[in-house]
């Protein structure tokens, strides 16, 4: 991975304080803290500040929050390139928040999946990452990896399968797909929380947080969670024997887009950034840092890396993105439906 060099981050205040910003050879942007920023400066925002010349001034936001600031300076809007993992980037488009963009005008579009870069030109940046949603398991205790959603309903599995609240963005990812495979849809979820009760009733639990899985494999015996590509990476590094499989009936998708905000002067530096953003090598390098799966055809990974995301012509085939608009309008009404469901 490349080096990491000192990059300066303000806070939202002092952003909103300052007109450094408005200089052509700068730009602002957001990015997701800890592990993510760290990779983000190395894959991407490092190595555009030593090709251009450019001084990228980054704030520290997840994508609510970031979504919340854009539509609060719709007037004036402060960033320029807007980076999203829940799907704000088709309601900032339709509010005109985000301006279209040109594949044309990028180097590397023509090599991405055609997934990743299908609504540009209606204002919806395209994917430069996926975290894949499948089968996170203990290597050691499952010899035979799991090969489809359906067996989390294996009765052996019982009180060694952890499933995660549906309030944790890949917990509702996970559900919806055991909710899918179970005959339900994005109108009706009663399938996937009768399922939910058979587990629970069988042993399995319930957690709310990563650091919660990671407990749970370390001191508790568990043996299989749906959750997101990049933490059996993580449950190794802890030095916990874990693996990734993703399930023969298709493969939630959070996709992490790279946006243009509408209304600002320096389009142009901030294409260049998305262009590298969706380049082959910015993508080996987040892969290779965090276990995301590539939207670039041409990124290369190791057996390595390559094992724990959803990788090549066939392993994108297979993912599946559930409406985040539609999840959004219904978060209220499932998270209430999923509680009585858990409290039983």
């Amino acid at each position: 991975m490349k080096a990491i060099f000192g990059t300066t981050v303000l806070s939202l205040s002092a952003l909103l304080s300052t007109t450094a910003f408005a200089q052509d050879n700068s730009i602002t942007i957001n990015s997701f803290g800890g592990a993510y920023e760290t990779a983000h400066r190395a894959c991407i925002i490092t190595p555009f500040e030593e090709a251009t010349g450019a001084t990228v001034n980054v704030v520290t936001a997840y994508s609510a929050d970031a979504f919340a600031q854009l539509r609060a300076q719709k007037d004036a809007p402060q960033f320029d390139v807007i980076h999203f993992s829940g799907g704000q980037e088709i309601v900032g488009a339709a509010e005109g928040l985000l301006a279209p963009i040109d594949p044309a005008g990028l180097s590397n579009a023509a090599d991405l999946y055609d997934f990743a870069g299908a609504n540009m030109a209606k204002g919806e940046g395209p994917a430069y990452s996926i975290a894949a949603i499948g089968l996170v398991f203990n290597t050691e205790a499952l010899s035979t990896p799991p090969t489809q959603w359906t067996d989390l309903l294996n009765p052996e599995f019982g009180e060694h399968l952890v499933l995660t609240d549906i309030s944790n963005g890949y917990g509702m990812l996970g559900f919806l797909m055991l909710n899918q495979v179970q005959g339900g849809s994005l109108e009706n979820i009663q399938p996937g929380l009768d399922a939910v009760a058979k587990l629970l009733d069988a042993g399995a639990i319930v957690v709310s947080t990563s650091p919660e899985i990671q407990q749970e494999f370390a001191q508790n015996d568990a043996w299989i969670a749906p959750y997101a590509s990049d933490y059996a990476f993580t449950l190794r590094q802890a030095g916990l024997p874990s693996g990734f499989t993703q399930g023969a009936e298709g493969t939630p998708a959070s996709y992490i887009t790279t946006n243009l905000v509408a209304g600002r002067d320096n389009t142009e530096l901030s294409l260049k950034l998305i262009d590298m953003s969706i380049s082959a090598e910015a993508q080996e390098c987040f892969a290779e840092a965090l276990r995301y799966s590539p939207t670039n055809a041409k990124a290369e990974l190791s057996d390595e890396v390559a094992a724990d995301v959803a990788y090549g012509e066939e392993g994108v085939a297979g993912l599946i993105r559930f409406d985040p608009a539609v999840i959004e309008a219904n978060r209220t009404a499932w998270v209430e439906q999923w509680n009585k469901t858990i409290a039983r």
